[in-house]
């Protein structure tokens, strides 16, 4: 049974009793085929008027879904020959990040994302996607030897943070995201990232310094996680629906602001349904994305990113 969220219990219910006259038997009087062809015809219809109006918080709740498509699982799907590499050459390796070579249809690309895990193990040993500074500073060696090696870079965020740990910060957590910025920042190959489910805080823009940003439908890209922001501001992490209205963290706000530059539609009712097609959906934008900037001048595409950020949040003197 695929699991629901809170909004989708209307949903959830229909789709119960969908699958209870499957199992009935079919040698009565009634037309059981019939009656699961009008239940689900009323649940399509419901999940198309459900995911049309969904909140903020709702789209905080689909971007966090187990079941929604991770980073590795894109990897997969999208790259072949992937070859994983390893370690910071400083202090350790960290599992959060997932980085390496291999080829996205034809062309070789360097690979770079956050990898939450999908089960308790892979979770504690993934840290959640939580990076520590080893993590972001293999991230910037990655993309220095594509840099050398005139290699696009991929990037993929699903982060609901750097991690805040007393270690981390020792090791000097907010120096290497900084510095995996800057390495976004000066590269003069193209560099592509989407968002495919949180990009939170400084954790996500360490890698989303892109020359194209793009983001799922029902992803989520904020400065920093709604209920981190209601402990904040309203001193009640129940605050947190209020928050993610306040944070404008989806990707229609996010592109009206041009803080990302596309959005990917999912399949109806997010990508954890039909995680193949939401997966060929962000392959198909990140080509388009690359096709767009990979014969444009190394200087010349590092300077238009740079200035692309420099435009970000500025506004008309008065």
């Amino acid at each position: 049974m695929p699991t629901y969220l809170d909004f989708e219990k209307p949903i959830a219910e229909l789709e119960g009793k969908i699958e209870e006259l499957r199992h009935l038997d079919t040698s009565g009087d009634i037309n059981i085929a019939e009656e699961v062809a009008k239940l689900q015809a009323k649940a399509d219809k419901l999940l198309n008027q459900t995911y049309a109006k969904l909140s903020p918080w709702d789209k905080v709740q689909v971007a966090r879904h187990p079941e929604r498509p991770h980073v590795i699982d894109c990897i997969d799907h999208l790259i072949e020959d992937f070859t994983p590499l390893a370690g910071d050459r400083a202090f350790s390796e960290d599992a959060a990040i997932v980085g390496g070579l291999g080829r996205f249809r034809r062309r070789s690309v360097m690979v770079i994302g956050n990898e939450k895990g999908s089960d308790t193990e892979s979770r504690v040993y993934r840290n959640f996607g939580m990076a520590r500074p080893e993590g972001y500073r293999k991230a910037r060696r990655l993309m220095n030897l594509a840099d050398h090696f005139r290699l696009p870079v991929i990037t993929l965020v699903d982060t609901a943070g750097a991690y805040p740990g007393i270690g981390a910060e020792e090791r000097g957590q907010a120096e290497a995201i900084a510095r995996s910025i800057e390495a976004c920042m000066t590269l003069r190959v193209p560099i592509v990232s989407a968002i495919v489910g949180e990009g939170g805080s400084g954790g996500a823009i360490a890698l989303a310094g892109a020359d194209r940003v793009l983001m799922m439908e029902h992803a989520v890209y904020s400065v920093i996680s709604p209920e981190g922001c209601a402990s904040i501001l309203w001193r009640n992490g129940d605050a947190a629906k209020q928050a993610a209205e306040a944070l404008r963290l989806t990707a229609q706000d996010l592109l009206k602001m041009k803080i990302i530059d596309r959005i990917i539609d999912e399949p109806m009712g997010g990508a954890h349904r039909n995680r193949n097609a939401a997966m060929d959906a962000l392959g198909d934008a990140i080509g388009q994305a690359l096709d767009e900037i990979i014969g444009i001048d190394g200087g010349t595409l590092r300077a238009l990113r740079r200035e692309k950020f420099l435009e970000m949040g500025k506004t008309p003197l008065e």
